[in-house]
């Protein structure tokens, strides 16, 4: 290598540093009362996670509403220190982060973020919303917990909000409906098309206060709280009123809001007895009397058992009622310990985890993105590849947001981490803390299995490996070929780096032409 090229990769490196160095000054802060840090509650209790994802289709709102959550949660900020409301049309959102995403102001492949709400903590994955990025969907889908279906109030259910639901439902993930938009003409009718065209049952938890440009805040329908954010185009949605209905409001609104709330009692009655034997017995003559507590824990039960789906409003870009929605994500969403993973009873305190995704970075190689069913991770420990039949070490463990990761010491059950030096791992593959691990927890579900066949059911030992990604079959279909042999074998660690990142590329060599056929969903501009 000549003098010329080893200066010019050295000036590359420190650029890269520098570029670096200011984006974590502008993304985090350890000082108090300005953003806070992921650093805060490094494992916090399992009741307490929330993963979720965001999806839906295309120009519904995904990214924007995802960056008013970390803003209102306290995680971005500007380079001058304060607060700053990021923008899609700008370019300058968090999760939004390749060039191409930022260019064509959209959703390409789905990023990680975690932050804290109210002493929870959320793991957010912001998902893609064009048909091309399905398999970015999936294999979110496939370890989060609940999502949050974000629709365009004034257009309702899109072709692409029934893909993405036609998943959720695939992987019985429990849903939040969030009608966005709402400061649009005609958004009115969401609510029918969620009912006819996903099958739904929608139970509306907010009242709109307003319509198109009127519209100006909300009525909870279970506290009766009326909520209104100011007008005035400085505000940035972090300050809002928020009061008791009384009889001096809007008759109007009065009488809207108490239809609304009965018809959500009757509703949730319908479908969960113990709250129906409540209002039957004690509230027969007074639905309106109904606890809010009560009528609270209500709708996180069928919320869980996917007997109804929570609905809540707002508009993301004009900075309403996106803090009620992240207090819906706590309240009507499950933490990892309500969801039924049996394997949790075999491989009990030990390490069982799913890696579902993997990027490639020029510093520090692959990043593995592993959900953590059970157990906890440590840097500089061994895993034991199920999948592969191999051991690996873990140089370091991080907690992913978007392009930033934050370094930690451990990460426990329940949470989505980051793994770095794992050279052999890939997508759908599961990891345990070791082999004898692996087979203590195969007899375990063996035992298991042996009872419950005498009772006539029983688990599979296959089970002891998470299931993968389904993989949609390929829609693009192209050869290529490196410009000079020099350039091979360049070429040949590209497509090894786009196949572990990609599970949807397949890569195959003609020896008679000396092409490279390769077929893909989707392929990131620039990699090669």
């Amino acid at each position: 290598m000549h003098f010329g090229e080893t200066f010019s990769i050295l000036q590359e490196f420190v650029r890269h540093c520098r570029t670096s160095r200011l984006q974590w000054k502008r993304s985090y802060s350890f000082l108090k009362d300005e953003v806070k840090s992921i650093r805060t509650v490094v494992n916090p209790d399992i009741s307490k996670i929330r993963n979720i994802g965001i999806m839906a289709h295309i120009d519904a709102g995904k990214t924007t509403t995802t960056e008013r959550m970390l803003y209102y949660s306290g995680y971005t900020r500007t380079s001058l220190g304060w607060r700053s409301v990021t923008d899609v049309d700008d370019g300058d959102t968090v999760t939004d982060y390749m060039a191409q995403e930022r260019e064509r102001g959209i959703t390409i492949q789905s990023a990680a973020v975690t932050f804290d709400w109210k002493e929870h903590r959320i793991n957010l994955i912001d998902t893609p919303g064009h048909v091309d990025f399905t398999l970015e969907v999936e294999r979110s889908l496939r370890v989060l917990d609940g999502a949050v279906a974000v629709f365009d109030a004034s257009a309702g259910v899109e072709a692409q909000t029934m893909t993405v639901w036609r998943q959720a439902d695939k992987h019985k993930v429990p849903c939040v409906c969030f009608l966005n938009k709402m400061d649009k003409p005609g958004a009115s009718n969401s609510v029918e098309s969620i009912k006819s065209k996903l099958k739904a049952n929608p139970i509306v938890l907010q009242t709109p206060i307003g319509s198109g440009r009127g519209f100006i805040g909300l009525v909870d329908l279970i506290t009766k709280q009326r909520m209104t954010w100011p007008v005035y185009a400085i505000e940035d949605g972090r300050v809002f009123e928020s009061r008791v209905l009384e009889s001096t409001d809007d008759p109007q609104l009065l009488d809207e809001v108490s239809l609304a709330r009965g018809a959500l009692i009757e509703q949730v009655a319908d479908v969960d007895d113990d709250f129906a034997e409540l209002v039957l017995g004690e509230y027969a003559d007074h639905f309106d009397a109904v606890p809010a507590v009560k009528l609270r824990e209500a709708v996180r039960r069928v919320s869980l058992a996917r007997r109804a789906v929570p609905v809540l409003c707002g508009s993301s870009l004009k900075n309403k009622g996106v803090q009620p929605l992240l207090d819906a994500i706590t309240a009507y969403l499950p933490a990892p310990n309500e969801r039924n993973h049996d394997l949790r009873r075999w491989y009990k305190d030990d390490l069982c985890a799913l890696a579902f995704k993997v990027v490639h970075d020029k510093q520090r190689g692959p990043l593995v993105f592993l959900r953590i069913y059970s157990g906890s991770m440590k840097p500089q420990s061994a895993i034991y590849n199920i999948n592969r039949n191999g051991t690996e070490r873990m140089s370091r463990l991080l907690v992913p947001f978007a392009d930033q990761h934050v370094e930690i010491p451990s990460l426990s059950t329940g949470n989505i981490a980051l793994a770095v030096g794992l050279k052999q791992t890939v997508t759908g593959d599961t990891v345990v803390s070791s082999k004898a691990v692996a087979a203590a927890a195969a007899r375990r579900a063996q035992l298991e299995l042996e009872s419950g066949r005498e009772k006539g059911s029983g688990p599979e030992v296959s089970s002891l490996v998470l299931a993968g990604v389904e993989v949609p079959e390929p829609v693009f279909f192209c050869s290529i070929e490196p410009p000079t042999m020099a350039k091979q074998a360049d070429l040949e660690h590209a497509l090894n780096c786009l196949q572990r990142e990609d599970p949807s590329l397949k890569v195959k060599t003609d020896h008679d032409s000396g092409q490279i056929p390769w077929t893909a969903r989707w392929v990131k501009r620039g990699m090669l």
